[in-house]
């Protein structure tokens, strides 16, 4: 009962990490295979929802390790830089920030989106990120501020292209996250 209670926080958290609907789905699937896996080895009395939270962060920066000796052609995301459209004046958008949450680091996505959208404390969000507490506090700490550089001057890279289209998504689940913790 506790793993099917985690399941929609770990999509949300899939989703922030990975900034990709599907690969988030095979990630949060990757996650429940190796929790039911280990069960035995779950502490009673423990977060589930950490733990598991846990196994989707090493799953997903294996995954991310393995990945990084090859190489993906998007085609849509080919086009699009063939044929890049002028760039807006309008005010800021989540699709910017979207995008500025994929050009900082894996480790201060993570902790932004823990202690920022997640709504843990810096204790809790260490002991997932399995970090000290001062180390968590300075990783959301730079990680806002290299946010508020980005947004503030529009540096964006091909680190964050491609991912504009899943930014309602991405957010509605870290709002909805957000809100469930709350509640």
């Amino acid at each position: 009962m506790q793993l099917t209670d985690a399941i929609p926080h770990l999509r949300a958290f899939g989703r922030s990490l990975s900034g990709n609907p599907d690969l988030a789905d095979d990630l949060v699937q990757d996650t429940l295979l190796k929790a039911w896996a280990a069960r035995d080895r779950f502490v009673a009395g423990t977060s589930m929802k950490a733990w598991t939270f846990v196994i989707l962060r090493n799953t997903y920066f294996s995954n991310m390790r393995r990945k990084k000796f090859t190489g993906n052609y998007d085609e849509i995301a080919a086009e699009r830089i063939l044929s890049a459209p002028a760039p807006q004046q309008d005010p800021l958008h989540l699709a910017d920030l979207q995008r500025a949450l994929m050009e900082i680091s894996d480790d201060q996505r993570e902790a932004v989106i823990l202690v920022g959208a997640g709504g843990y404390s810096y204790e809790e969000a260490a002991e997932i990120a399995g970090c000290a507490i001062g180390t968590m506090k300075s990783r959301v700490s730079r990680a806002r501020q290299t946010l508020e550089g980005i947004l503030e001057d529009g540096r964006f890279t091909e680190a964050s292209a491609g991912h504009d289209k899943s930014t309602a998504t991405a957010l509605e689940n870290i709002i909805e996250a957000v809100a469930e913790q709350a509640s």
